[in-house]
């Protein structure tokens, strides 16, 4: 009984920083590739199987599919409580669930030597380079596992990150993945567990695609940026140095600005503009303004003419491939189309420089709950 002990304290012994007392894991993501779910099991992991105290909490805004999802964990000794729920600032682990992400240099913000990185990579997509300096950075094909295995992006990282973390026996992510899909979904359990098995076997290190300077492509150190953020969004309210961030969402949750791109499963509709007769059914059905209609002639007629698609906002839906009634919308591997043919960026929605655009307080404080909550507390509003 004792030899068991002691093998299950070495089993989970975590590989901490000097200084810290938890282990942290930052999940990079948009809504729709599951990590939200993906936190939650890690979460159980610790406290279940592991022996160890554990937190896991997720950050997101309107959980339309493409919006900005962030999943936050700390795992720490059983001995030892968990008194920090703020964001993770410094990861030890960050996961990136699609590589489209790599560009939003937010996603890097606080990683230095000490953070492994996991990148989900994807078939047909060029590979940006890692912008700050970490110690390791690791790929796998998550998506193509998916797809194959029949199962989601977030169980594939799930076994990737098992693989680098080093102390996660691959069976208790099993027994995690069955308590929490089992039972509601007992037909998709063994494609989630294939899909757990091959994130945890694929997953290998990259470094191939390079690692640049801490400096941003402005010049500027992370840490310059991040005291601009800091007095751009709380500009009225005094924190102490001691004191963690949290409670401030610096990003609209609108789709509207975002690229939407890495949102998609894998497919794309494809536009065969000969067949086209311009009726207008794939614009009536698209949820984002994907299509773009132009005065233009058609048949000798003078009328509104389809002129391609945008791309950037495009999440891969395949609404319009359904609604097409000649087939001139067809469903197509985004892998074997790299130069999509009628990409034609919707001018009005086009993405700003930053990827994401920055916004000021968060909307709570303009809202009809804060009012009445000042009110409550005998101020005027």
């Amino acid at each position: 009984m004792q030899q068991e002990i002691n093998e299950t304290k070495a089993k989970t012994r975590l590989p901490l920083r000097a200084g810290s007392k938890y282990y942290e894991i930052r999940l990079e993501s948009i809504g729709g590739l599951g990590a939200n779910l993906c936190g939650k099991m890690l979460g159980e992991l610790g406290v279940k199987h592991l022996d160890l105290n554990s937190v896991s909490f997720s950050s997101y805004g309107s959980e339309k599919t493409g919006t900005p999802v962030k999943g936050y964990i700390r795992y720490c000794a059983k001995e030892t409580e968990i008194r920090v729920h703020s964001p993770v600032i410094h990861p030890d682990l960050l996961v990136i669930f699609h590589q489209a992400l790599m560009q939003d240099e937010k996603v890097w913000e606080g990683c230095d030597e000490n953070t492994e990185v996991i990148l989900a990579l994807e078939e047909g997509r060029e590979r940006a380079a890692v912008p700050v300096r970490v110690k390791a950075c690791y790929g796998v094909r998550a998506q193509k596992i998916a797809m194959e295995t029949r199962s989601r992006i977030n169980v594939v990282m799930l076994g990737a990150m098992a693989k680098v973390m080093g102390f996660v026996p691959l069976s208790d992510i099993n027994k995690v993945c069955e308590a929490a899909l089992g039972k509601k979904y007992p037909d998709a359990l063994k494609g989630n567990l294939e899909g757990i098995r091959r994130g945890y076997e694929e997953v290998e290190e990259t470094a191939g695609i390079g690692m640049k300077g801490s400096p941003g492509t402005d010049g500027r150190e992370k840490t310059d940026r991040k005291a601009d953020r800091k007095s751009a969004h709380c500009p009225a309210k005094a924190v102490s140095p001691a004191m963690p961030e949290g409670g401030i969402n610096p990003r609209f949750g609108s789709t509207v600005v975002a690229d939407l791109s890495p949102s998609r499963q894998g497919y794309i509709p494809v536009f065969i503009k000969e067949r086209c007769i311009n009726c207008g059914f794939c614009d009536s059905a698209c949820p984002d303004m994907v299509f773009q209609f132009a005065k233009g002639e058609y048949n000798g007629r003078e009328m509104m003419v389809n002129k391609g698609l945008d791309y950037y906002h495009c999440k891969g839906c395949l609404r319009c491939v359904d609604v097409c009634p000649v087939n001139a919308l067809v469903k197509g591997l985004e892998a074997e189309h790299p130069d999509k043919k009628y990409f034609l960026p919707n001018q009005d929605l086009l993405r700003k420089p930053d990827y994401y655009i920055e916004a000021g307080p968060d909307g709570y404080i303009t809202s009809e709950s804060y009012l009445t909550e000042k009110r409550m507390e005998g101020g005027e509003v």
